[in-house]
């Protein structure tokens, strides 16, 4: 498996140019795009261009991000790039600013070889709410690749680029690393800026890194961590390396296997390779105990209200007016919104805006959404106190492998119970990786990892640790010999 790294020293020793990475990596797109459709817009004259300068100045030796090609979720603003959130409200948009995620990777001499589909508005758990296509995963074209990210980790999978960046509202990291067999980690909320990311739930949203292996996830997590002042939910917490840890044993570690995570919904084999895991850290030296987190249950109830209610608020600026899709056929005002929004947004998002949009009404708020609150309090309460006694939480991202396409569109809540397992952290505001620990029906199983507030180091410790002694990173998809 090439890495980051081994890519970085070729650069630096000129055995490649960033040029013919780029070229390289252009081409597995294109040879691949066809089985997966990664991809909405595909940046070949702007990579060259930003290769061939990279080039010129020469790579940076002391940066392992130097010259390295990424792709980015279609929710992420880019200067001049199309950016349509997967929807036909925004299919022509262009944005004027780049997000300070963006800026962050073209400072570190990032490449930008495209933007990745998703569900609209990253609204869904498929890749299946795009309105321009569904995405397959990479390991059965037949399979779902996850959502809302699924974009961004089929082409990590397929070995289409060995970056990606995704957004994280529920689960969307997460769910879909776990479907493809790569690592994805949502950070801490306020460790990397919202600025530029198209919001859906802004109390909940985080970008996030996709890779092929864990090292590779903790040096893009370097590139776009940091305070932002242009993001009123940026934390000032100070950035660490994140590979500080990484090649530590987890000698002395305390691992809490919450039984919740382990109960009624979760496929009995998911379960099995998840207790397989846990078992695999006690002969590394960890302690792995079963603790409870009782509100848990509670996650997804809440999380639809919350998110829902965000959503309403936030989609209300496309309207038809300033930019993006306009209805033709309306005659006034009111017209125009009414019509723009029903023909411009897809129906997850209108089932999404209107749920939030009654939870927010007169009458209803103190019962729905004021209650949602209050029980996300108590959420975060317990995941407080396993952490006074642990340092990290494992279970399964998800409660089954990927499933058919076109099974769970019929049934928006067969979806939304999904994220289950991936919820809860969201409305904690807490770390959480999903790495490849098993299969099923020859399809990947993903091991979730949560950690403290701010501790994502801690994480990819034991997420390395892992890694280095088991070889189901090693395990990929057919597409990766193509």
């Amino acid at each position: 498996m090439t890495t980051i790294k081994a890519l970085h020293d070729k650069l630096v020793n000129k055995e490649i140019s960033a040029v013919e990475l780029t070229q390289a990596t252009l081409k597995a797109i294109k040879d691949r795009e066809g089985k997966v459709d990664s991809f909405i817009t595909i940046t070949e004259e702007a990579a060259l261009a930003q290769a061939a300068a990279i080039d010129e100045r020469g790579i940076d030796a002391s940066n392992p991000v130097s010259g390295i090609p990424i792709a980015v979720k279609d929710n992420i603003s880019t200067k001049g790039i199309l950016t349509t959130a997967a929807s036909k409200m925004l299919y022509n948009y262009e944005p004027v600013f780049d997000a300070t995620s963006v800026e962050k990777l073209y400072a570190n001499d990032m490449i930008i070889v495209g933007k990745t589909n998703m569900d609209e508005f990253a609204m869904g758990g498929s890749t299946e709410n795009s309105a321009f296509k569904p995405t397959k995963n990479a390991w059965d074209e037949t399979k779902v690749p996850g959502g809302s990210s699924g974009g961004s980790a089929t082409a990590v999978a397929a070995n289409q680029v060995l970056l990606s960046l995704g957004s994280d509202t529920g689960g969307s990291i997460r769910q879909p690393a776990s479907f493809n067999g790569v690592v994805g980690l949502k950070p801490t909320y306020g460790r990397i800026s919202r600025f530029g990311l198209i919001a859906f739930g802004s109390s909940l949203d985080q970008i996030g890194p996709f890779s092929q292996n864990v090292a590779d996830n903790a040096l893009l997590l370097n590139a776009v961590s940091g305070f932002d002042p242009k993001d009123s939910t940026s934390s000032k917490v100070a950035v660490p390396d994140f590979t500080s840890k990484i090649g530590q044993d987890v000698t002395g570690l305390k691992i809490a296997l919450p039984k919740e995570y382990l109960g009624e919904g979760i496929d009995p084999q998911v379960k099995e390779q998840v207790l397989a895991a846990a078992q695999h850290f006690e002969k590394l030296g960890a302690t792995v105990e079963e603790v409870s987190l009782p509100h848990s249950k509670y996650g997804v109830a809440v999380y639809y209200i919350i998110a829902s209610s965000e959503a309403s608020s936030n989609l209300q600026r496309f309207d038809g007016i300033r930019y993006g899709f306009r209805a033709e056929d309306a005659v006034d005002l009111e017209d125009i919104y009414v019509k723009t929004r029903s023909q411009g947004f897809g129906e997850e998002v209108k089932r999404r805006i209107m749920l939030g949009t009654f939870s927010l009404s007169s009458g209803y708020y103190d019962a729905y959404f004021k209650k949602a609150g209050q029980v996300r309090t108590l959420i975060m309460q317990d995941f407080q106190k396993v952490f006074e006694n642990y340092d990290l939480i494992i279970g399964p991202t998800a409660p089954t492998v990927a499933y058919d396409l076109d099974t769970q569109g019929h049934d928006p809540l067969a979806m939304y119970l999904a994220d289950l397992l991936t919820i809860p952290v969201n409305l904690a505001g807490l770390p959480g990786i999903s790495i490849p620990a098993g299969q099923v029906d020859g399809l990947p199983v993903g091991l979730q990892i949560i950690g403290k507030a701010f501790d994502e180091a801690t994480i990819y410790q034991a997420a390395a640790a892992f890694e280095a002694t088991t070889d189901f990173h090693k395990n990929k998809p057919v597409i990766f010999g193509a």
